[in-house]
């Protein structure tokens, strides 16, 4: 899995790439714990070039979604979902929790 992050003026775009599942998973959630301990709660999370999501992955997806929107500092939410991994979000119910967006030019523009 490969993570870059770059910081814009609205909030922090997250690139995602490869597998999310339980070896990977701790990875992701270090970076996005660091953004956070940064001061940085706006996040679009581009996840274009994810393969797969497990359970490990969904519950740092949902973590880092209740952290950020603690004391409404700010919001999550997820960009360039590929099919399949929406398919996830929504067998978990969890489609209705984080607004996906078609490009990371809406999701970054949404805040």
């Amino acid at each position: 899995m490969e993570i870059t992050s770059s910081e814009l003026k609205r909030c922090v775009l997250v690139n995602i790439n490869g597998r999310i599942d339980g070896s990977s998973a701790p990875e992701m959630e270090q970076a996005l714990k660091a953004l956070m301990d940064s001061g940085h709660y706006r996040l679009v999370l581009d996840i274009g070039g994810v393969t797969f999501l497990s359970s490990a992955g969904i519950r740092v997806l949902v973590s880092t979604w209740k952290t950020v929107r603690r004391f409404n500092r700010g919001d999550l939410r997820l960009a360039n979902v590929p099919p399949r991994i929406s398919e996830v979000l929504d067998l978990t119910g969890l489609n209705d929790h984080f607004a996906q967006f078609s490009s990371n030019v809406e999701a970054v523009g949404s805040f």
